[in-house]
């Protein structure tokens, strides 16, 4: 068996691969499927039910797509033995993308938990020939953890199908927390060597293609109302809001480089679990806007507001949420640091100005770009800011 060394972290011009990109890719499916079902639920007035079903789905997804890719960050090999298990990863990831349906409208995970299967036993063995191959016992300790981990969580899952389906409201929180527990207790002594450069560009990638993905349903949506209704003075204004938020929110993940921040597992575990929300609410954002649609052409049976709502609740969580994560940590002075929270609310409080809900929204979101990018220019560069070197230093 081809050895799997760990990648070094002092690692030059470190860059996304063309598998790595193709996995994200197929992801596109799942989200598109999660999405789907949301706007369903939003529009036939179920929301408790509709957020409860899109947050378990998502999580779903999103946990699936880090496990491949912190693994990736440390171990990429490249050969062909490691792309044949990738493909085989790809496999579970349309099969769980086909059970979202199922685990959203009648909370029947079968589907997507063999999907899960098929991605765990790809990733356990990944982990398991790090392991036998890894000349250091400390490493070799961390993946075995991992290892094990995976299997043990996912036997949860499995046993999780033949719980009463009332049960399954409290079982599902208990194995995600489960989940998320597993790289905190691997690494709890040494680190795998994850790249920070490369992971922060995986995170903007998958953020880019969920963006994407959010611009193409909202289209779709748009474009069948117009096939279906002479309404196009009233989806024009809508349409353009919605594009003016999705633009801001590129906008304002991008405004800083943030792997200088990355420094330790600590702050690469608290940022990269907080891109649950920042993805799940970017996701959202277009099923927003695809419920906006069909409440302004009379499809969906809620009111005004909260169709607004399912617009602007999302564009607001995404902004604050980045800012929390990473735009804070580069902010200099009152007036950088509060621009974002102050967006977030003053979104929020569009959702109650009726049909130009959705189009004041954008204006505002277009606005916070524009003031953001003021005051960064009246500011000298912060000798602390992620232009400077960024700290390679293996984390405690």
């Amino acid at each position: 068996m081809p050895r799997m060394t760990a990648r070094s972290r002092h690692e030059a011009h470190r860059a996304s691969t063309p598998l790595e990109l193709f996995f994200d890719l197929c992801f596109v499916v799942a989200v598109a499927q999660a999405g789907a079902r949301l706007v369903h639920a939003l529009a036939e007035g179920h929301v408790g039910a509709g957020l409860a079903g899109y947050a378990a789905v998502f999580f779903a997804i999103w946990w699936a797509w880090m496990n491949f890719t912190w693994f990736a960050s440390a171990y990429d090999t490249d050969d062909a033995l490691y792309r044949v298990v990738t493909l085989v990863q790809i496999t579970g990831v349309l099969i769980l993308a086909a059970g979202v349906p199922r685990a959203f409208d009648s909370n029947d995970f079968t589907i997507s938990v063999i999907g899960y299967v098929v991605m765990r036993l790809a990733m356990t063995s990944q982990w398991l020939r790090a392991a036998t191959t890894c000349p250091d016992p400390a490493e070799r300790q961390v993946c075995l953890r991992y290892a094990a981990g995976i299997v043990v969580c996912q036997l949860g899952w499995v046993g999780m199908l033949f719980v009463p389906e009332s049960a399954r409201a409290w079982v599902f929180p208990l194995l995600a927390l489960a989940e998320l527990s597993v790289p905190m207790i691997a690494e709890r002594r040494h680190s795998t060597s994850w790249h920070p450069h490369h992971i922060a560009e995986r995170y903007g990638l998958f953020t880019l293609i969920v963006l994407g993905e959010t611009v193409s349903a909202a289209t779709i949506a748009v474009q069948q109302a117009l096939d279906e209704h002479d309404v196009l003075g009233d989806l024009l204004p809508l349409a353009a809001g919605g594009l003016l938020i999705v633009f801001a929110a590129w906008w304002i993940y991008f405004a800083v480089p943030i792997h200088a921040h990355l420094a330790s597992n600590r702050q690469g575990f608290v940022w990269g679990y907080g891109h649950y929300v920042v993805l799940s609410s970017a996701a959202a954002i277009g099923a927003g806007i695809e419920v906006a649609v069909e409440q302004t052409v009379g499809k969906a049976h809620i009111s005004t507001a909260a169709a607004a709502s399912a617009v602007t609740v999302p564009a607001a969580v995404f902004m604050l949420t980045v800012w929390l994560l990473h735009s804070r940590h580069f902010k200099q002075g009152l007036a950088q640091q509060l621009t974002l929270p102050i967006a977030a609310l003053v979104i929020l409080l569009c959702t109650f100005a009726g049909r130009t809900a959705v189009p004041l929204a954008g204006g505002v979101a277009a606005l916070t770009v524009a003031v953001g990018s003021v005051l960064k220019s009246r500011r000298p560069e912060n000798p602390q800011s992620p232009e400077t070197p960024q700290r390679t230093t293996p984390p405690d």
